[in-house]
């Protein structure tokens, strides 16, 4: 394989709608990368949408564009049922893969593509975890770090948008879909990274779509022993995102989309001390285009990617400790326990249980359900 000059030559596995309108745009403009392929199962869809981008080339089918020589590295937006088997047969084909959020439909299967990537020594995996590379996020992970405001005790954070539509793949639980897989993996996520450590408990309360079969409403406790985190996402409440931490001396608060930051004017992040509040203004950027970046220069030089593979599947135990939650009424210890569903339903006692999520879980309590 060789990189063209200092960048790194991406194809794009499908036309879905985050690396047609995100990533893609983003990707063009990076400092490391561009985009030189893209593929759909219609090779008619993949030609209009590589014209309408400006990109060189595209092809019919996932398979002809692994088999692309002129192609570095691999971009996975496809549904979260698909994100493990083609990264997989990404790293075969002898490609580094960023794939989409969440890594996989299980915290098993998110393990299954770190066995891979083992076996591929010399390529690159990551998770596109965008707003870690965000400096907003940067900002508050260094205000936390640095003690400003005293010992991190609390997060919350809320984050929902509408949307009812059948056709969208969100609302395809056969495709992993949902508020929780969707959305509220950056609320357990940014936790985990800010408490650099694991949960050492949760519990969840998920309600599902009547007609769906997905969960629209999911809300969290994460136990850090030092402190808490909770989060409540959905898919079926009007659009809105807000992020707070807590901490001993004072409270850092993103409350202008912390997810999805505007690329086109300054993000802001509040610091308040005392009686003192600060407004610190960061610089214009696009979180996609720095993502990118990112991981096209651990591929040049050789270095660990910014969000360790391991990172990814340690977020899946704590999804899939929720969804166990939400079955059981109890709380689950996500580190990896191997027991089966009829455990957790027989621990409804007030105590703590151990759970992966391997496969759906139908039960219903108090107008709540698994996934």
């Amino acid at each position: 394989m060789r990189s063209n000059g200092k960048k790194i030559r991406f194809g794009v596995l499908s036309t879905a709608r985050i690396g047609v309108r995100d990533v893609i745009p983003a990707m063009q403009h990076g400092k490391n990368t561009e985009v030189v392929a893209i593929a759909s199962r219609s090779l008619e869809k993949a030609r209009d949408v590589a014209r309408h981008l400006g990109i060189p080339r595209w092809h019919g089918s996932y398979d002809a564009l692994l088999a692309d020589p002129d192609v570095d590295a691999v971009y996975n937006p496809l549904p979260n049922d698909q994100h493990v088997p083609w990264s997989i047969r990404a790293l075969e084909a002898g490609k580094h893969v960023l794939c989409e959020k969440p890594i996989g439909l299980s915290a098993a299967q998110g393990r299954d593509l770190v066995e891979a990537a083992c076996r591929h020594p010399r390529l690159k995996v990551m998770e596109a975890l965008m707003y870690r590379h965000h400096p907003q996020w940067r900002k508050a992970k260094e205000l936390v770090e640095t003690g400003q405001i005293g010992e991190l005790r609390a997060i919350q954070v809320l984050f929902s948008f509408y949307n009812d539509d059948p056709g969208n793949i969100r609302n395809s639980s056969s495709k992993g879909g949902g508020a929780l897989m969707d959305i509220g993996c950056y609320a357990s996520s940014l936790s985990r990274w800010l408490f650099n450590a694991e949960p050492q408990r949760v519990f969840g309360l998920v309600v599902n779509d009547p007609h769906f079969g997905v969960d629209r409403l999911v809300s969290a406790i994460l136990d850090f022993g030092v402190g808490h985190a909770t989060f409540t996402c959905s898919m079926q409440i009007a659009h809105f995102q807000r992020a707070h931490l807590a901490g001993v001396e004072g409270h850092v608060e993103l409350s202008e989309a912390p997810f999805n930051p505007p690329n086109d004017r300054p993000c802001v992040v509040r610091l308040q001390r005392g009686g003192e509040v600060q407004r610190l203004e960061l610089e214009v950027c696009d979180q996609y285009r720095i993502q990118g970046d990112h991981f096209a220069e651990a591929i040049l030089n050789d270095a660990p990617v910014p969000i360790p593979l391991e990172d990814a599947v340690g977020n899946m135990e704590v999804i899939d400790a929720i969804v166990a939650s939400g079955c059981s009424g109890v709380w689950v210890q996500p580190d990896g326990g191997t027991s089966e569903l009829a455990g957790a339903r027989a621990g409804r006692n007030g105590g703590t249980v151990r759970y992966t999520r391997n496969t759906f879980c139908p039960t219903e309590q108090n107008g709540t359900k698994g996934l």
